[in-house]
């Protein structure tokens, strides 16, 4: 691959959420980029030496230099390109919260949703009980740092906080549907209803996978397993 001055190539894969949130911070500056479908069950010689430690996609290359794990290129682009509009608040405290909520939806929220996905019966409830638990210390959070309003967007523009939570929460009709039960409790109605806010962003819905296509992929996987 010729890298060119300035030059941005996202490697990924179309399921992946990680991928979709740099897809979606790109798009929201305005980076032109160049986006490459990678394999993963044949990871090219090019995608493994741009990520030698995780050999995981989403991979960002700027300029000939890569940028690996999907938190740290949304920050990588809000760094590089200091330009309007911005991912994070301006107020140092307010980031730090954003940031520390976003960090809690992938180390604690997103693998729950995993263990729904990947269990059967009694498993299945017992892990959607427990993800519903999580999500509660979510939504108590989210209104006790951000009171009386919505740290998913910077004004009217999706923020980081929105691109982490969506990319992987907006997706939740296509799992519900391959699985055959709500992956999100009813428990949990604040947590849905700030989903379906996001669902309804335009760039989230022109940068999501399609639901049919997606469906078909994950009904797949369950049945490969």
């Amino acid at each position: 691959m010729e890298e060119k001055k300035g030059e941005v190539v996202l490697f990924g894969t179309w399921t992946s959420a990680f991928c979709t949130r740099v897809e979606l911070a790109l798009k929201l500056k305005g980076i032109p980029y160049e986006y490459v479908e990678e394999d993963l069950t044949n990871k090219s010689e090019l995608f493994l030496s741009l990520n030698p430690v995780h050999k995981k996609v989403p991979v960002l290359v700027h300029n000939g230099k890569s940028i690996a794990e999907s938190l740290i290129i949304l920050e990588y682009i809000e760094e590089g390109w200091n330009t309007t509009p911005k991912l994070l608040p301006e107020d140092p405290c307010q980031r730090a919260k954003v940031r520390f909520w976003a960090n809690y939806f992938d180390q604690k929220i997103v693998p729950s949703f995993y263990i729904i996905f990947g269990s059967k019966d009694k498993e299945r409830e017992k892990a959607i009980e427990d993800s519903s638990q999580l999500l509660k210390v979510f939504e108590e959070g989210i209104e006790k740092d951000f009171p009386g309003q919505s740290p998913f967007f910077n004004g009217e523009i999706l923020g980081y906080l929105g691109i982490v939570i969506g990319s992987h929460a907006c997706n939740y009709q296509a799992v519900d549907e391959a699985i055959g039960v709500a992956i999100i409790s009813e428990k949990n109605p604040k947590f849905l209803s700030w989903v379906n806010t996001l669902k309804n962003c335009p760039l989230m819905g022109e940068t999501l996978p399609p639901h049919d296509k997606l469906v078909a992929r994950l009904s797949a996987r369950l049945k490969s397993t």
